[in-house]
């Protein structure tokens, strides 16, 4: 049993990856279809494995927490691009070229004292 950690904004993703004949993904106790209902997000979770056309070895259970939908199918990806790269050293390259490797460190900016937002501010008003 192979595991990775990911994150993305506010979610992190813990990844156990295990080699099995079932093309299996759990998350949090739920099947991926099941977790990820949008086809698109749940695409970006599956990723990694097509890239280097692993989908049928390995059973992945993941526990994810925090943030929502898109940043935990994110980190759900880097995790398991991780976990690969653990696995097998020429799985790194073609995970690299996609850039599936790369930590987004991209974060919400927090909000200022005096404004409305990060940088949005009051009104103004001239009379």
């Amino acid at each position: 049993m192979i595991n990775a950690i990911g994150r993305r904004k506010a979610a992190v993703a813990r990844v156990y990856l295990t080699k099995g004949a079932a093309n299996e993904v759990i998350i949090n106790g739920r099947a991926l279809n099941e977790y990820f209902p949008i086809k698109d997000i749940a695409q970006k979770v599956m990723d990694p494995m097509q890239t280097v056309q692993s989908e049928q070895t390995y059973t992945v259970k993941a526990v994810v927490d925090g943030g929502g939908l898109k940043g935990q199918a994110e980190a759900l990806r880097l995790a398991i691009s991780r976990a690969l790269c653990k696995i097998d050293a020429a799985f790194r390259a073609p995970l690299k070229e996609k850039k599936f490797l790369t930590r987004d460190a991209r974060e919400v900016e927090r909000k200022k004292f005096g404004l409305r937002k990060a940088r949005r501010s009051t009104q103004f008003s001239k009379r």
